[in-house]
């Protein structure tokens, strides 16, 4: 294997996912989740994801140091053209270039794909995060005003958006996730 891969997670991958996903639900409010999934929890979600959206991490010298997959916007048929992003990375790898890879290739897949827009929910303050965001060219779209409760404090939560296409007056419907769409979005790195 390369030093430094982005790949397409596997069910073998749950339990590192769930290692770097634990650290933000149990001490900070980026996740609104209050208890880790466990591993079993983290496959049936990227089970149920994959079926339509890509789910990559980023490994380095066979170490998973993060991951990023898009999920639907919102269930109503009208959104089917919208994605949210979400990026995670492990402790003692922030800071590395890991999340903007990962986003700016999921960003890529989502364009071909289809999808008219990607979305990113943010806990605030979260500096670091909206850094990330606004370098992949996302814009402030509006700010959920005190709408989670977690560490004994309320938190705001914003939203920003990118535009990944022209606006088509007939839109066709996005395609589902296919590996191949991997390695055509590396292409263009």
């Amino acid at each position: 294997m390369d030093k430094q891969a982005i790949r397409i997670a596997t069910a073998r991958d749950a339990a590192a996912i769930a290692g770097i996903y634990a650290h933000y639900v149990e001490e900070t409010a980026i996740s609104f989740e209050l208890e880790p999934p466990g591993v079993d929890e983290i496959a049936k979600r990227m089970a149920r994801i994959t079926a339509t959206f890509p789910w990559l991490v980023y490994e380095e010298h066979g170490e998973v140091l993060g991951y990023s997959y898009a999920s639907s916007h919102h269930e109503r048929a009208a959104y089917c053209w919208s994605a949210d992003g979400a990026v995670y990375v492990k402790r003692g790898s922030i800071r590395r270039g890991v999340g903007r890879s990962l986003y700016e290739t999921l960003i890529a897949i989502l364009r071909l794909q289809g999808f008219h827009s990607i979305f990113g929910g943010i806990t605030l303050p979260n500096a670091a995060s909206v850094g990330l965001h606004e370098s992949c060219g996302f814009v402030p779209v509006g700010i959920y005003k005190e709408a989670g409760f977690k560490l004994g404090a309320w938190y705001d939560v914003g939203w920003w958006g990118l535009r990944l296409d022209d606006a088509s007056p007939d839109p066709v419907r996005p395609r589902a996730f296919a590996p191949p769409m991997l390695d055509e979005a590396l292409k263009g790195k």
